[in-house]
């Protein structure tokens, strides 16, 4: 997994019609102090994320796990959203 921050969104009219529905975000890497990254990925949306909120995405195979998007053409999905970041007992990031 990785933390990320959602940037952007995607829209693709034309897709796999498995696809239809899925809501596709662009997320940023960030670091544990919650700055944003040049490293990005487009991950559909499995949790109602929005945009500027930090998120956990799951790639590869591990990406086709969730309800969401189980058998679909999927390799990163946005599977949660964080409210906290804590480092060595100290907050580094509070929603």
């Amino acid at each position: 997994m990785t933390l990320g921050k959602v940037t952007g969104t995607v829209v693709a009219t034309q897709k796999d019609e498995k696809l239809v529905g899925s809501k596709l975000m662009i997320v940023q890497d960030v670091d544990l102090m919650g700055e944003v990254e040049k490293q990005y990925t487009v991950a559909v949306d499995a949790v109602g994320a929005g945009i500027g909120e930090i998120v956990l995405v799951a790639t590869g195979s591990s990406a086709r796990q969730t309800s969401v998007t189980s058998n679909k053409p999927v390799d990163a999905v946005v599977m949660a959203i964080v409210d906290t970041i804590e480092v060595c007992g100290e907050v580094r990031y509070m929603k």
